[in-house]
């Protein structure tokens, strides 16, 4: 037990998590100042279980109900014939090469069409259908509505929304008003549910990317809430839930099949995504924490692992820019967007590559997938 005191002494040293001269004592919630509680990290755990049950109630009572009016059909695929040779094979890690292909057919005394046609079908099972990628968008599509919105009512009155370096003057000694403590705690325990519920979502080839996103994201918020930088946190927050909303939106016309709707909001997402990710964020709030805040506040080697994070989110934003940009430049040349407007997902491997979906969304909820007619066309062969 006293190894393991005197690690978190030396891991809660207030020289390494608080400016000097700075003790944890002296930014314990008073009867003044109500500093950011760390013990109400807690908080957003068991919120995060209702968060899922909401969507639960939301997706089953709401938007499937809605989605079914648009004409979204919960069609599901035609299922293969039992097969446990071909299932040990479909279920095993990697590509089903040619070579495999060939082995199963001369063991199972097949034809190497009747093992493609069945990993073919037995790939189309692990499909989610189009009404429950559809609920899906659409909760996210709800919960960034309404972050950004409370977000933008939160921050209205607020003196660093309007000058980013009252985010730093006095601090830490800056209190936690009740709007920005139900701010972070709704918007934690939203990344909590997702850290959680991407496993069980649609699956998609970013998968890893967008489970890094959301770790950062709850480390970010976590490590800012603990040192009491709130007001920043803010800002990062209704910086990234604007473009988002758009893109839900963009992913629902999509499966409704209202094309150019689809197409104009994508265009705004695509504006909207640039100026907050690679505008505001980068050039407003990195800029402030890196450049405006040293000249403010006395400097301490917590703030550089904030600055980190701050930096992972921009590597995280330029990556999907890459993704979005590709799109945009392929939907240009086709006239139109193609294909499923979401980031990769497993029902996206082509059937001809022989492969079974990956174990692994975002499902990340900022990235983009685009797929050729011809693509299209042999996913539903």
């Amino acid at each position: 037990m006293s190894l393991v005191r005197t690690f978190l002494d030396k891991f809660w040293d207030p020289d390494l998590w608080l400016p000097p001269n700075v003790t944890w004592a002296d930014i314990e919630p008073n009867d003044k100042i109500a500093y950011a509680d760390h013990r109400h990290l807690i908080v957003p755990l068991p919120m995060a279980l209702l968060m899922l049950a909401l969507r639960f109630v939301f997706e089953r009572y709401w938007f499937a109900p809605l989605g079914i009016s648009l004409g979204i059909k919960n069609t599901k695929p035609k299922k293969a014939p039992p097969n446990a040779v071909l299932e040990r094979a479909y279920l095993s890690k990697g590509k089903i090469k040619h070579k495999q292909i060939v082995g199963l057919a001369k063991q199972l005394e097949l034809s190497e069409r009747q093992v493609e046609r069945w990993l073919r079908l037995r790939r189309s099972q692990d499909k989610p259908s189009t009404l429950t990628k559809f609920c899906e968008t659409s909760w996210r599509w709800l919960y960034y509505t309404y972050s950004f919105t409370y977000g933008i009512i939160c921050l209205w009155d607020k003196p660093w929304l309007w000058d980013i370096n009252h985010s730093w003057y006095e601090y830490p000694h800056q209190s936690v008003t009740s709007d920005c403590w139900w701010y972070y705690m709704i918007s934690l325990a939203f990344y909590w549910s997702l850290a959680v519920s991407q496993f069980f979502d649609v699956k998609r080839k970013d998968f890893w990317q967008m489970f890094v996103h959301h770790i950062a994201t709850i480390s970010l918020m976590a490590f800012s809430w603990i040192c009491n930088l709130h007001r920043i946190g803010t800002l990062v927050l209704v910086t990234h839930d604007c473009a988002d909303i758009f893109l839900e939106s963009a992913k629902m016309a999509k499966y409704a099949n209202y094309q150019r709707v689809c197409d104009s909001l994508f265009v705004i997402f695509t504006v909207l995504w640039i100026i907050t990710r690679l505008g505001l964020f980068p050039m407003w709030i990195i800029y402030s924490t890196a450049i405006e805040a040293p000249k403010i506040v006395a400097m301490f080697p917590a703030y550089y692992f904030f600055n980190f994070l701050l930096i992972l989110l921009l590597c995280l934003h330029l990556f999907w820019t890459y993704v979005i940009v590709k799109i945009a430049y392929k939907s240009l040349a086709a006239g139109q967007m193609e294909g499923d407007i979401r980031s990769s997902s497993s029902d996206e491997v082509s059937d001809e590559s022989g492969s079974h979906p990956p174990t692994s969304p975002p499902a990340s909820p900022n990235s983009l997938h685009h797929r050729s007619n011809s693509k299209t066309a042999s996913d539903h062969q």
